[in-house]
């Protein structure tokens, strides 16, 4: 089974952060990343948060979680930014799930993670997507203010494929907000992103209807 897109669900959770947001201006980044996590039924949504950050992005993610019956964990660095962030959401009657620590650290022993979104500006981004567990469905990954990190040698491909353990098979980036830098993790027979895909022939398909790029194992 892999992550599979749907249209409707994408659609309600997009209207309905649409009518979260309606305080926030310029919100659209925040729509769009909520539509992606209900269209792609997440069940765990994962997002990093620090002291000043954008809690409309966490009201987007929080809908979605309601559409998909999945679960919303935001992570902080502290228990002062823990207390503000909660504070915000419940103004909105939101209350998502909060842990305290290092991402890098979080992500390792979560269930396996369907959605994750990091924010570029933090130094240590890369290392937290690297750090993630992905299940079997694959999993999409959201990199906020993407501009912040003009001249850097990121990329996804070098991020996920030096191991053949986890294999990125598509990416985008969007120049909306601060820029949208997605990645798309494929599905595997693998049940977490430490494990070794096995060896064989793999051949590239595209959805021409959804555009999707899938890799079959022969």
């Amino acid at each position: 089974m892999k992550l599979v897109w749907s249209p409707e669900m994408a659609a309600k959770a997009f209207m309905d952060t649409v009518k979260s947001c309606e305080l926030y201006q310029g919100s659209s980044v925040t729509e769009l990343i909520s539509a992606m996590a209900a269209g792609w039924n997440a069940k765990l949504i994962v997002e990093t948060f620090s002291h000043g950050g954008v809690i409309a992005t966490s009201i987007g993610l929080a809908v979605a979680s309601n559409h998909t019956c999945g679960r919303h964990v935001c992570i902080v660095p502290d228990l002062e930014t823990k207390i503000t962030y909660l504070a915000a959401m419940q103004k909105v009657g939101m209350s998502p799930e909060v842990i305290i620590g290092e991402p890098e650290t979080i992500v390792k022993n979560l269930d396996v993670i369907d959605f994750l979104v990091v924010d570029s500006r933090a130094n240590d981004f890369a290392r937290i997507l690297k750090a993630a567990r992905f299940g079997q469905r694959g999993a999409v990954l959201v990199c906020k203010n993407a501009n912040s990190r003009a001249g850097s040698d990121f990329r996804w491909r070098t991020l996920f494929d030096k191991d053949g353990s986890r294999r990125i098979v598509r990416s985008v980036f969007l120049p909306v907000g601060g820029g949208l830098d997605i990645g798309h993790v494929a599905a595997s027979e693998s049940g977490s992103g430490s494990s070794k895909l096995q060896k064989g022939r793999w051949i590239r398909r595209v959805d021409r209807e959804s555009g999707e790029e899938f890799l079959i194992r022969k």
